[in-house]
C-alpha cells in the first residue's frame, strides 16, 4: 500500500481488537452531530488500512479501542476503567481557543489523545511528541454523483458554524461588498446540511476568534462535496499542506475588493474549479494515510496496555438503567429487551431472575449481577409498559442494596393531557405504589419493602408543576428493611406465617 510515494505496511491487528468510533451526545444535544464528518473520515482511513470499524453514539466497547469524539461534553472518569480509549481532540485549545472545562483538560493530560493541530498540545502535554497528529483531506465517499455547475447554484455564499461577534462582523462586511451570505436559522448537520453545501457557489470560512487556527475539520467536508471554500488568512491560520492550494485564501486587506469585484464572475469560477481540482490532487501528494496508520498502531498499544492491566473479572455495575436507545446512559448498565436499542445487555427483569447471574454483554466482556449489589436503578417510561410489574419490582428490590434507590418516571393517568403511548399497559396514579410500600406482604415480600423518598409532578416539558397541570409523576423509591412490627403484621396477614428455619435438632427415633 502506498501513500505520498512511500510504502505503508498495514499495522499488525490484534485479532480480538476492533476500532469503535464513539461520539458523545448528551440526550437530545443536536450539536454532537457535528462530529459525524470527522468520525466518518477516520472510519474511511481505518478501513483503507484493513481495520474493522464501528460508529456508535455514547457506546463504548470493552473488546475494542474506542476513539472518543466530544468528550468535552462530559465523560465519566471511571468509564475508562473498563473501556480502552483514545480521545480525539477537535477543540481549539490554547490562547484564544475554545473555552473548555478544566475537567476536560485534566482528562486529556492523563489519557491517550490524538489531535489535528500540534499547537494544541501545549494545553495538555508537557512533551509535544506524546500525542499523534492527524489531518483531514479529500473524502472520496462524499463526491456527488451529479453535481450542479457552480454558476447555476442558487446559494451565493454559505456560512456554516456557530456565530460569534467577529464572524458576524465578517459576514456584514461581505454583504456590504454586495454578496449575500446565507446562514442556517437552526442547527443543521450531516447529510441534511450537505444538501445545502452542494447548492452553494462557495462556503465562507472565518475564525471564531482571531487567534484560532484554520478549521480544516470543516473545510475538508465542503471541498470533498465539490463546493469551494473561501477563507480569511491570518498569521494563526496555519493550514496543512493539503489545503494550501485548495482553499481560496484572502488576507484581510483583500476581502472587500474580492467580494465586490471578483466573486460570482468568470474569474472566480475558474479559480474555484482550480481549487477543487487541487484538493483532489493534494490527496495524492499528501495522502494522510501514513498518519492514520501511526494512529492505529498507537491505538493498538493503548488497547494492549489496557487489556493487560485490567482485572480479569466480570463487571459488577452499581447503576442499572432499564432501557437503552436514545436514553442510553454512559457508565451505567443499560438493559433492554430489544437488540435494536443497542443495550449493553439483553435482559428482561419482568421474568424470574436467579441471582447471582453472569452474562456476556453486547459490548464485549461479561457482567455479573448479585443480590443487594446495586446502588440505583432507573426505570423511566418502563413500568407502565411492563406485563408483570410485580416481578420487575421484586427483581429490582432484590438487586438493590439496602437504602438503594429505584428512580421512576411514569405517565399520570388522571391528567387531561396525559401522554398516550400505544405500548402502555396500565394507568398509574399516586396510589399505584401502595402495594410496594404498605401492602408489600400481599406480593410475598417480607424482609424488605420500598418507601417513597421523593415525589413530584411534572408537566409536558418535564418541569415540576402542580398536580392539576401534571402529565408525569417522578418519584424515588428507597429499599428499606421492614420493622419487627411490619414483619409481624405480614405473618398475620399473609397466606402463611412467613417461613421459619427448620427447627429439627435431633434425628427421629425408631
Amino acid at each position: 500500500m502506498y501513500a505520498g510515494g512511500f510504502a505503508i505496511d498495514k499495522p499488525a491487528m490484534n485479532p480480538n481488537a476492533r476500532v469503535n468510533l464513539a461520539i458523545i451526545q448528551p440526550s437530545g444535544y443536536v450539536h454532537s452531530l457535528g462530529f459525524l464528518d470527522q468520525a466518518r473520515f477516520f472510519r474511511h482511513q481505518f478501513r483503507r488500512l484493513g481495520a474493522e470499524v464501528t460508529l456508535s453514539k455514547n457506546r463504548l466497547r470493552e473488546d475494542a479501542i474506542n476513539l472518543v469524539f466530544g468528550a468535552h461534553l462530559g465523560f465519566p472518569d471511571e468509564w475508562q476503567q473498563r473501556n480502552p480509549c483514545v480521545f480525539v481532540n477537535l477543540e481549539q485549545l490554547g490562547l484564544g481557543g475554545s473555552r473548555v472545562e478544566p475537567e476536560y483538560l485534566a482528562l486529556l493530560k492523563r489519557s491517550a489523545v490524538v489531535d489535528y493541530d500540534p499547537s494544541h498540545l501545549a494545553a495538555y502535554r508537557e512533551q509535544a511528541g506524546k500525542a499523534p497528529i492527524i489531518s483531514f483531506a479529500y473524502a472520496p465517499y462524499l463526491e456527488p454523483q451529479v453535481s450542479t455547475p457552480l454558476a447555476q447554484r442558487p446559494i451565493d455564499l454559505l456560512f456554516i458554524g456557530s456565530m460569534s461577534p467577529r464572524r458576524q462582523q465578517m459576514i456584514d462586511r461581505v454583504e456590504a461588498a454586495g454578496v449575500k451570505v446565507s446562514c442556517f436559522d437552526k442547527a443543521l448537520y450531516g447529510p441534511e446540511r450537505d444538501e445545502f453545501v452542494k447548492q452553494a457557489k462557495a462556503v465562507l470560512n472565518c475564525h471564531f476568534d482571531p487567534s484560532n487556527c484554520f478549521e480544516q475539520a470543516r473545510a475538508f467536508q465542503c471541498l470533498s462535496l465539490g463546493t469551494p471554500v473561501i477563507s480569511e488568512r491570518l498569521a494563526s491560520t496555519r493550514p496543512s499542506a493539503a489545503f494550501e492550494d485548495s482553499v481560496i485564501w484572502l488576507p484581510d486587506e483583500q476581502i472587500d475588493a474580492y467580494f465586490a469585484q471578483t466573486f460570482g464572475r468568470a474569474s472566480f469560477f475558474e479559480q474555484a474549479q482550480g481549487s477543487l481540482a487541487a484538493f483532489r490532487l493534494a490527496d495524492e501528494a499528501h495522502d494522510p494515510l501514513a498518519s492514520y496508520a501511526a494512529l492505529l498502531a498507537y491505538a493498538g498499544d493503548v488497547f494492549k496496555q489496557h487489556r493487560d492491566a485490567k482485572p480479569q473479572r466480570p463487571w459488577a455495575p452499581h447503576s442499572v438503567h432499564l432501557g437503552a436507545g436514545k436514553d442510553y446512559r454512559p457508565n451505567w448498565l443499560n438493559v433492554d429487551l430489544l437488540e435494536l436499542n443497542q443495550p449493553d445487555l439483553l435482559l428482561d427483569l419482568a421474568k424470574p431472575l436467579e441471582l447471582p447471574i453472569e452474562m456476556t454483554s453486547l459490548v464485549g466482556g461479561s457482567v455479573r449481577l448479585e443480590a443487594s449489589s446495586v446502588d440505583v436503578i432507573c426505570a423511566n417510561e418502563i413500568l407502565a409498559k411492563t406485563p408483570d410489574l410485580t416481578r420487575l419490582m421484586t427483581n429490582a428490590l432484590a438487586l438493590l442494596k439496602e437504602e438503594g434507590e429505584l428512580q421512576i418516571e411514569v405517565p399520570y393517568a388522571k391528567s387531561a393531557t396525559a401522554l398516550h403511548d400505544p405500548q402502555q399497559l396500565r394507568e398509574m396514579t399516586e396510589a399505584s405504589w401502595t402495594y410496594f410500600t404498605e401492602w408489600f406482604w400481599k406480593i410475598g415480600w417480607f424482609a424488605y419493602r420500598f418507601e417513597i423518598a421523593s415525589f413530584s409532578w411534572l408537566d409536558l416539558a418535564r418541569k415540576p408543576c402542580e398536580q392539576e397541570q401534571a402529565v408525569l409523576m417522578r418519584l424515588v423509591l428507597r429499599k428499606v428493611a421492614t420493622t419487627p412490627h411490619e414483619r409481624n403484621h405480614a405473618r398475620a396477614m399473609a397466606v402463611d406465617f412467613g417461613g421459619f428455619e427448620d427447627d429439627r435438632t435431633i434425628e427421629a427415633v425408631d
